[in-house]
């Protein structure tokens, strides 16, 4: 059995006599236990399949399930099973954290969960608050309220959308170390996220999504065995030569450019010599996950397609 199953999901929003298309048959499967991550633009549909799966809206067309249960016939059983961070920030203002987590564990049908809430509470940084009010907190703090909610009755299944947007590096680490420690113990996470060193590191699998079409699928290893095994990256002040411009990288004064072997690292530092670019800080690294997201977006091949 699989923890999450998409089957050819396609939904089409209708406003004004116009009909947009913001997911064309997505269909993939999330094994148990595992960080799976589902990576893309803003706007490429992400959140619309993530609140399909929460039952949150219907699919125009397709299937999903949570734990084998479908979530428009077995609604109330594919839910039990899921947990959803959402990205925006959605509180009561009138109770407190623990009151908060009290009430979302009786939606559940959940009496005497007070153990585990505090557990919850201590895990991420949030004991000090459990008496404070929802509308007395930091941004930040909310955030942490918000992944408590969705864990307080102990989801099979764990869905982050965006969990780790705006917020301090110390909620990262600790909200991270939480999640990792919950995976390990058979809880499957599906995690979105712009932070691309985050799915790096945590996940071990990719989905990447464009224009509401599944246009990536793979293992993270395979992923990065695809592309280019060196990236060149240094600092200039000066207008790149027009050949390699076109294919480099640009952050401010940083720039990046792929290099499959020597004879390609000769062969860009001769053009930069014979352009009269001046560099600094010259380094050699390889390829991430980054540089991998914006070839695919951009429509360039790594000779990576859509696998299991």
């Amino acid at each position: 059995m699989k923890a999450v199953s998409f089957h050819n999901i396609a939904k089409t929003y209708h406003s004004a006599g116009r009909a947009l298309q913001a997911l064309n048959g997505v269909s993939f499967d999330i094994e148990e236990g595992e960080f799976f991550g589902l990576l893309g633009p803003n706007g490429a549909g992400k959140t619309t399949l993530i609140s399909i799966l929460a039952g949150l809206s219907r699919a125009t067309s397709g299937q999903a399930q949570v734990c084998g249960f479908d979530v428009v016939k077995d609604y109330a059983k594919a839910r039990q099973s899921l947990g959803v961070v959402p990205q925006e920030l959605v509180f009561d203002p009138f109770f407190s954290v623990r009151e908060t987590l009290r009430i979302q564990s009786a939606y559940f049908g959940l009496r005497r969960n007070d153990d585990w809430i505090d557990e919850l509470l201590a895990n991420l940084g949030l004991s000090d608050k459990a008496d404070a009010n929802m509308r007395q907190l930091s941004g930040g703090m909310k955030r942490r309220v918000l992944v408590a909610q969705a864990l307080v009755h102990r989801p099979r299944v764990i869905v982050l959308d965006e969990p780790t947007a705006g917020v301090d590096v110390e909620l990262r680490q600790t909200l991270w170390q939480f999640i990792a420690q919950l995976n390990k113990q058979g809880h499957t996470v599906l995690l979105t996220t712009h932070y691309l060193e985050e799915a790096e590191a945590l996940c071990h699998r990719i989905a990447m999504i464009k224009q509401g079409q599944l246009v990536a699928l793979d293992r993270m290893s395979a992923l990065l065995a695809g592309t280019a095994s060196t990236m060149l990256r240094f600092k200039t002040d000066q207008s790149l030569p027009a050949e390699l411009a076109g294919r480099a990288r640009i952050t401010g004064r940083i720039v990046q450019l792929p290099a499959k072997d020597a004879g390609e690292i000769e062969s860009i530092l001769a053009q930069l010599r014979l352009g009269g670019c001046q560099v600094e800080d010259l380094e050699l690294g390889r390829a991430d996950l980054e540089d991998i997201f914006l070839n695919i977006m951009h429509g360039q091949k790594y000779g990576v397609g859509v696998h299991a």
